[in-house]
C-alpha cells in the first residue's frame, strides 16, 4: 500500500478562496474591505503564505457565500481514496 500523501491545507484553502472570490467577481481589495482585513493579507492567503485564524476563515466564508468546510476541502480530483 503506498504511503498516504500529506495534504497541503494552506494550498487548498488558498486556491479555494481565490476561486470563490473570482466567481463572485470580487477584487482582493473588495474582499479585504468586507472582511475587515488588509488587502495584502488576502493576497498572502491566496498565495498560501498566511495561516488565518478559524474566526477569519469563517468570516471569509461568509463574505464568499460559502462555508468554512468548503474552503478547506480539496477539489474531488485531489482527494485520496
Amino acid at each position: 500500500m503506498p504511503p498516504a500523501v500529506m495534504l497541503d491545507h494552506k494550498k487548498v484553502f488558498a486556491e479555494n478562496v481565490k476561486a470563490a472570490r473570482k466567481a463572485l467577481g470580487l477584487s482582493q481589495e473588495a474582499l479585504a474591505f468586507a472582511a475587515g482585513i488588509d488587502r495584502t493579507y488576502v493576497s498572502g492567503i491566496e498565495r498560501g503564505r498566511r495561516n488565518p485564524s478559524l474566526m477569519l476563515i469563517a468570516k471569509l466564508a461568509e463574505h464568499l457565500d460559502t462555508t468554512p468546510a468548503a474552503l478547506l476541502t480539496p477539489p474531488a480530483a485531489e482527494v485520496s481514496p
